[in-house]
């Protein structure tokens, strides 16, 4: 007798190759399931070969495509980011047994949804979001009676309300019509949808939220942010199961309902609304919540720990741009939580340094930019998580030293604008964007050359104390694209190794005392955008390679001990320049006559090519940083920052430049910003200067410019500041209201001008025109000509009266007739007779 262990063994092996040949045996692929995807390929436009695999006769090992393992059925067709063009083909109705279809992320060219989809009556997921459809949402969609998710998101309808036939497709579960351009108010009928567990709206522009959506008593998630709503009303109404709340982005105003009834939530997001009041005290009892997102709003009162009393799951707290909120939290307070995220931007948090940040063991993101904190850096800030990412304390007056952070984990670090000195600290190696600017850091910045910053991207060391050498080491930063040490006190020369950091676009070295010429190997940083120099000792002339940095937009040397001409090799870069600044040198010679190759200065609008290149707009914390520069602005050193991209200006002033003013300034229709000033120019102010429609300020004092003011000048309606004082200008100041509104200075010392605002001009008349001298010719020849057409209209009807009021008489009077005739026969015979008498006497003598 076989013992029971061996029957059991037995059992066992049997069944196990049972389980071998079934999952060995293949499912064969129905051939008029094949050849009607065939068919529905046939009218796609494949551009990078996704369906490559169909060809073979087993469709079910297709790409995209699902069989049923025991039918042989296609089940799902899952084709989303496939990159495919073209028509969708009816062919797809073959296919009877398809559950499951996807078609999102591809390009349909803003095609209407086929009607025929709403005849796959056995489909219970649709999804066509991103996929460029567009026109209406087709009425047929309503027959699909077994569908329980339909995503229509990221398409374009036509800016109409959301059809209403969607609120009778009862069996939904999940409805996603986020940025579809949708407007109006929220259907009403939509509460029907009593099976719906998520809803996705947001992204349209919505103005109201109904009652009813809050009869929905299974939803889990409700997403109506980046919308137009103004109110919403909570009261009466218990959603035990929703879990996700997002309003953010919206104007929502008042105060923030009562959230009690939400026993469930595990996000709550309202910022970017118009809430106003304290933060309610309900918030504090959602014992599920994980985040909670508050920010930019109008909230204000005092936060206390009352507000987080059973928020023990919380992880994201983002409380910022709530400037009259304050919290008022005790030094020993020990949090329910442990969060990864804490966002406190401009809140008013200090004056001390919260001390509970220390009881969270493993956040990643700190951020207290602007949060009034006016103490001392506690040592254990650097060291209590290591999980640190991002780290922003700026725009505080936070004091105290940096420990070495070269082996944290730290990749966004902006401490700039407080008060932490002593030196650079041992930066963290694998960091992206460091920001110290604005503090007292001093000594040498030698140490960055100890570790290698391979994802290093933005580095400001700007405004502080630092000195010595600039350290050559940059190579250690392979894929640095912002570089900004402006305003310390380095010297020496450029390092040579500036030429390893090829992805360099912002390059601010101004307000140094940095000397020698620029390095020959600069000219392979070839994408630059922003050069700054400027304010240093650099000496040599403008480098010949230049022109090979092509894509500069901003170039400024100003203020340094330059000296030639500036080369001609210059025209070369400015395809893009909208700054070219190379005042306060020693340059000589000529202006060259190229700048109709401006072209970025001949737009009037502003490229946004500075804006979207160099900065940093997607750094961790989300926040914006920009370089900046200074320039001579209307006779005043002003700094530009986020508006640098606006800045269009062009500076040769105070330097030893001869010549005339190129004639191709002219071109530059877009320039606001013109100085010449304090060099030896001569000849004429270009006549064509008021082609120049948008200069906003023109500074062509102190040279030797000669003869009138161009009478273009005065339809410069934008000009906001002038001066051409210190020439030997003549004639009259051309009149109109734009050269009229300046100050006598702006014209002082050219002896030969003349005429408002400075005095009269000889033989001029008492009442001086206040018009264009174009329009004062056109009136004083429209008055001659009005004087002649009336003399000439008397000339005609004093001959007419004159004529025949004689003519008419001797036709009208035969007496006067007679006595004309025989006075005129009377006359004939004295001059006959005086006539003879004359000949003979002639004759006799």
């Amino acid at each position: 007798m076989i013992s029971d262990k061996r029957i059991a063994i037995k059992f066992f092996v049997v069944v196990l190759s049972c389980v071998f040949v079934t999952g060995d045996a293949e499912v064969r692929c129905i051939e008029s399931e094949r050849e009607a995807l065939l068919s529905f390929k046939k009218g796609l436009i494949n551009k990078y070969s996704i369906l490559s695999s169909w060809r073979s006769d087993e469709c079910c090992k297709w790409y995209g495509v699902e069989c049923s393992n025991t039918t042989a059925h296609v089940i799902a067709l899952d084709l989303r980011g496939a990159n495919l063009r073209g028509k969708i083909g009816s062919s797809l109705l073959e296919l009877h047994h398809l559950t499951h279809l996807d078609l999102s992320r591809n390009d349909f060219g803003g095609i209407p949804i086929p009607k025929f989809i709403g005849s796959m009556k056995q489909l219970q997921y649709l999804s066509l979001w991103g996929s460029h459809f567009s026109g209406s949402i087709p009425n047929h969609l309503v027959n699909l009676t077994n569908l329980r998710s339909l995503v229509l998101g990221e398409n374009d309808f036509g800016g109409i309300p959301i059809p209403e036939f969607i609120s009778s497709m009862k069996q939904l579960q999940h409805l996603s019509l986020w940025n579809s351009n949708f407007l109006g108010i929220v259907p009403p009928r939509l509460g029907n949808l009593t099976n719906l567990r998520t809803l996705h709206l947001s992204q349209n522009d919505f103005v109201t939220i109904p009652p009813q959506l809050w009869n929905l008593t299974n939803l889990c998630s409700l997403d109506l942010s980046f919308n137009s709503l103004s109110s919403i009303s909570l009261s009466g109404f218990v959603l035990e199961s929703l879990e996700i709340l997002d309003l953010s982005y919206n104007q929502l105003n008042g105060s923030i309902p009562d959230m009690g009834t939400f026993s469930s939530l595990i996000e709550l997001q309202l910022s970017v609304n118009n809430f106003a009041g304290s933060i309610p005290l309900s918030i504090g009892q959602l014992s599920k919540l994980q985040v909670l997102d508050l920010s930019s709003n109008s909230l204000e009162g005092l936060v206390s720990k009352s507000h987080f009393m059973k928020l023990h799951k919380l992880k994201k707290l983002d409380l910022s741009f709530n400037p009259l909120l304050n919290l008022d939290i005790a030094p020993d307070w020990s949090p329910p939580f442990q969060l990864s995220d804490i966002s406190l931007i401009r809140c008013n948090v200090g004056p001390y340094f919260p001390k509970w940040i220390r009881t969270q063991r493993s956040f990643a993101y700190l951020d207290v930019r602007g949060a009034n904190i006016r103490d001392e850096a506690p040592t254990w800030l650097w060291s209590t998580s290591s999980l640190l990412v991002s780290i922003s304390l700026s725009g505080n007056q936070i004091s105290g030293t940096i420990p070495n952070l070269s082996s944290t984990s730290i990749l966004y670090m902006d401490v700039s604008y407080n008060q932490f000195s002593g030196p650079i600290p041992l930066l963290p190696a694998y960091a992206s964007e460091i920001l110290l600017s604005g503090n007292m850091f001093s000594g040498s910045i030698s140490s960055i050359c100890k570790t290698r910053h391979r994802d290093l991207q933005y580095l400001d060391l700007s405004n502080n104390q630092l000195t010595g050498e600039v350290p050559d080491c940059w190579e250690k930063m392979p894929i640095l694209q912002s570089l900004n040490l402006a305003n310390n006190s380095f010297s020496g020369e450029i390092p040579p190794s500036f030429g390893n950091l090829e992805e360099l676009v912002a390059l601010q070295m101004h307000g140094n005392d940095l000397f020698g010429e620029l390095p020959y190997s600069m000219r392979l940083c070839q994408n630059l955008i922003l050069i700054d120099l400027g304010g240093n000792m650099l000496t040599g002339e403008i480098p010949i390679w230049i022109d090979q940095l092509d894509g500069v937009k901003i170039l400024n040397l100003r203020g340094n001990k330059l000296h030639g001409s500036i080369p001609t090799k210059i025209c070369n870069i400015t395809v893009y320049i909208d700054v070219l600044d190379l005042s306060l040198n020693n340059l000589s010679s000529i202006i060259p006559d190229c700048f109709n190759n401006f072209s970025a200065l001949a737009s009037k609008d502003p490229t946004g090519f500075y804006t979207s290149l160099f900065a940093p707009t997607d750094n961790i914390n989300g926040s914006k940083h920009y370089g900046y520069s200074s320039f001579q602005w209307k006779g005043k050193e002003s700094e530009y920052w986020d508006n640098l991209e606006f800045l269009k200006l062009i500076d040769f002033s105070s330097n030893r430049l001869t010549g005339n003013i190129p004639k191709s300034f002219s071109s530059m229709r877009g320039l606001r910003s013109l100085n010449l000033s304090r060099n030896s120019l001569t000849g004429y102010i270009i006549p064509d200067i008021g082609k120049m429609e948008m200069l906003d300020s023109l500074d062509l004092s102190h040279n030797q410019l000669s003869g009138n003011i161009p009478t273009s000048l005065a339809r410069i309606y934008t000009l906001g500041f002038l001066d051409l004082s210190n020439n030997n200008l003549s004639g009259k100041i051309p009149t109109g209201t734009q050269l009229q509104s300046f100050n006598a200075s702006a014209y002082a010392k050219n002896d030969g001008l003349c005429g408002n605002p400075l005095p009269k001009c000889p033989g001029e008349s008492l009442r001086p025109s206040t018009t264009d001298p174009v329009e004062n010719m056109d009136e004083k020849d429209g008055n001659i000509l009005s004087f002649m057409q009336e003399v000439a209209i008397s000339m005609v009807f004093g001959f007419i009266f004159g004529f025949w009021g004689v003519v008419g008489s001797f036709i009208l009077k035969k007496s006067w007739r007679i006595a004309f005739f025989n006075m005129f026969d009377a006359a004939g015979d004295w001059l006959y007779v005086r006539v003879a008498l004359f000949v003979s006497k002639w004759r006799r003598s």
